[in-house]
């Protein structure tokens, strides 16, 4: 065929109509599979009138053919088995909305765990928080792996997904809706609480946060309150193989350090703190505080509150503070945090003197984290595993997070934890800013409060009429933290002091 052929050939090719082109592409489709069937079948009649003549030639051919098709599969290994559940009369249902960021939901679903097993409750899977500040819109099966959670505490309290119809609205039933009362014991919730339940057989705690008491709670619901925090609230495994890489990929670089810096605007706003920030960014955070009706306090004052070791570290003061205790400028740092309020204008300072700072979004790529994107709460999860890992905790302000994973931390054997004296530090940075302190009377100082701030075992601090000063049980769970009944010996222990 010489050119001008082609050409007209390649020409009335073009004129093809699409439609034409697909139905011919759907025809040959459709023999090929009606092809693929016959011969089949073809296959499979031919083997079974083999074996009527032939069983052993059959046999042969057909144990030859599974043997090269059929490749060997990685061994899975079994779940663990399921134990056995617990055998009791339910007194009602106990149904809970929990408020607040991610890890102060953790510690109310633990507490509430605990409250229905203490009551002889059934627990529906919790609620979390979605009209908050965050605006998360996940469901608890969004974060937590919930048919772990329901399976791995059977043996200790019946957890149904939603209540039963009959106590729906939908059939004109009106639960009982109320808070508990915050830092409660158990005679609260026995001599108070259950009852309500019994009478109403639905009770809705419409708020969670810090519902159940540090201390005086008896030793096996205490140690109930760590098992659902440890083993029973995991991680869906989409967030757990997130995590887990971005750990690998810092850890192919080295030890690191996770600093817990919470620099966010939803902080600033709430404490008040505005140290650092310019005259429009602290009207900005005034007016946010003032938007949201649930920070009550309103008028605050800044430089007292620091004063006081209030507010949380400036990402100026981090660089001078790790600085300080001897991390050096090729040490890897993870941003465990949200954006950063003033974003790189503000981690400059800490950039300059830590070139290997990280986070999330520059360990990943783009599209790793967009199913998370506009989910606060699963974030702040990779950033939970990333922490727990670390080499060295440092977190710059004591909220839910940075005693959560202080907690998770000691459970681990006493990871070292840096729980900065902010108090102290205001006053040593001051002195140095203003020149009164040298950079090694600084750096000595700085150094000389942390010593036994690493993490070590210790115990907690108890106030008796203030529990929302005392030490948190979720950062220093010690029932939990050893096996014996008397822990004075490991108690009594200290770990290295040192930061490299």
């Amino acid at each position: 065929m010489d050119v001008r052929s082609e050409g007209a050939l390649q020409v009335r090719c073009d004129k093809i109509p699409a439609p034409v082109i697909g139905r011919t592409r759907l025809q040959v489709w459709f023999i090929r599979v009606c092809s693929s069937l016959f011969l089949w079948t073809c296959l499979v009649q031919l083997v079974a009138v083999g074996e009527l003549w032939h069983p052993r030639l059959i046999s042969n051919m057909t144990h030859r053919i599974s043997e090269i098709t059929q490749l060997p599969l990685p061994a899975v290994p079994s779940p663990p088995p399921l134990l056995p559940a617990r055998n009791y009369t339910s007194n009602g249902f106990l149904r809970v909305s929990c408020n607040g960021g991610l890890n102060q939901m953790r510690a109310a679903i633990c507490d509430m765990v605990t409250v229905a097993r203490l009551l002889n409750l059934t627990l529906v899977v919790p609620e979390l928080d979605k009209t908050s500040f965050w605006a998360d819109p996940s469901n608890f099966e969004d974060i937590f792996d919930v048919r772990h959670f329901i399976d791995s505490l059977r043996d200790e309290v019946r957890i149904v997904r939603r209540l039963p119809k009959m106590f729906s609205r939908k059939y004109g039933y009106k639960p009982l809706q109320m808070p508990p009362i915050s830092w409660s014991n158990e005679k609260y919730y026995l001599e108070q609480i259950l009852p309500l339940i019994s009478k109403h057989k639905v009770v809705h705690f419409n708020r969670t946060d810090a519902r159940l008491a540090n201390n005086r709670i008896p030793p096996d619901l205490q140690k109930l309150r760590c098992r659902v925090n440890f083993q029973a609230l995991k991680f869906t495994p989409e967030i757990e193989a997130l995590g887990y890489k971005l750990v690998r990929i810092l850890q192919e670089k080295g030890p690191y350090v996770a600093l817990h810096l919470r620099y966010e605007m939803d902080m600033l706003a709430f404490s008040g703190c505005t140290h650092g920030c310019t005259e429009e960014e602290a009207d900005e955070l005034k007016r946010l505080r003032y938007a949201y009706p649930w920070w009550r306090e309103k008028e605050i004052v800044s430089e007292e509150r620091r004063s006081q070791g209030l507010c949380p570290l400036t990402p100026e003061e981090s660089a001078l503070i790790l600085q300080a205790l001897g991390f050096s400028t090729d040490t890897q740092i993870y941003i465990a945090a949200g954006e950063i309020y003033g974003s790189e204008r503000r981690l400059g300072p800490l950039r300059a003197a830590f070139p290997q700072i990280v986070k999330k979004e520059t360990l990943l790529a783009p599209e790793e984290l967009q199913q998370f994107q506009n989910h606060s709460s699963q974030m702040a999860a990779l950033d939970f595993i990333v922490s727990v890992a670390s080499n060295t905790f440092v977190p710059t302000y004591d909220g839910n997070m940075a005693k959560l994973v202080e907690g998770h931390r000691r459970y681990l054997g006493f990871k070292k934890s840096i729980l900065l004296d902010r108090k102290r530090l205001v006053e040593l940075l001051d002195l140095h800013l203003n020149g009164t302190h040298t950079w090694n009377e600084f750096s000595d100082a700085v150094r000389s409060v942390h010593e036994k701030r690493m993490g070590q075992p210790t115990r907690r601090r108890v106030i008796a009429d203030r529990p929302k000063e005392e030490d948190y049980f979720y950062a220093n769970p010690q029932e939990c933290l050893c096996e014996e009944t008397n822990c004075d010996g490991l108690l009594s222990l200290g770990n290295s002091s040192k930061t490299g």
